[in-house]
C-alpha cells in the first residue's frame, strides 16, 4: 500500500493539499484507480542571452532546446489509450513553435524575465496545462534541456 501511495501523483480533489501529502508519506491513501504517465519528446532552435549575468551567456547564443513532456492518465479510452502520443506532440508543438527560431528575449513573455532553460520550463508547462488538463490528465511534468546533458524539471 505505501508503495502503491507513492506512485499517485494528483491529489485528489476533495483532500486539502497538506492533507493529501500527510496520507501519501503515511501511505494511508488507498489508491481507487491505476495511474499512467506518458511522455513525449520535441525541439526547437532559438537564440538568448541572460541578462545581469556574468559569464559567456551574457552574449547572444543559440541552443537546439529539446523539450520532454510528461502527462498523467487517470483512465484509459476504449481503445486503451490514455492520452494519444500525437495530442501531446501537436500541442507541444503549436506552443514551440512561437519560440522556435526566435531571439527569446525579444518575446513579450520573456521581457522582464531571463529566458533561461527554467523559466522556459515553466513558460511550457502552464501552456500546455491549459491545453491539456481535464479531469482525468494532467501535465505532470516538462524538461528543458539546453544541451543533452543539462536540463532542467518544471512542475506544480
Amino acid at each position: 500500500m505505501f508503495g502503491d501511495a507513492l506512485l499517485l501523483g494528483t491529489p485528489c480533489p476533495v483532500i486539502r493539499k497538506d492533507t493529501w501529502y500527510y496520507l501519501r508519506l503515511r501511505g494511508l491513501f488507498e489508491r481507487g484507480y491505476d495511474m499512467y504517465e506518458i511522455c513525449i519528446e520535441t525541439h526547437f532552435s532559438a537564440a538568448h542571452h541572460l541578462r545581469n549575468y556574468r559569464g559567456k551567456c551574457e552574449f547572444p547564443h543559440g541552443h537546439n532546446w529539446i523539450v520532454e513532456v510528461r502527462v498523467q492518465c487517470k483512465m484509459l479510452d476504449e481503445v486503451g489509450i490514455g492520452i494519444d502520443f500525437a495530442d501531446v506532440k501537436k500541442a507541444a508543438n503549436e506552443i514551440l513553435e512561437h519560440l522556435d527560431h526566435r531571439d527569446l528575449n525579444q518575446l513579450p513573455q520573456f521581457s522582464q524575465e531571463n529566458p533561461t532553460s527554467e523559466n522556459i520550463a515553466r513558460h511550457i508547462y502552464r501552456a500546455l496545462s491549459g491545453r491539456l488538463n481535464d479531469g482525468t490528465r494532467r501535465v505532470s511534468k516538462v524538461k528543458v534541456c539546453e544541451t543533452p546533458g543539462s536540463g532542467v524539471y518544471y512542475w506544480e
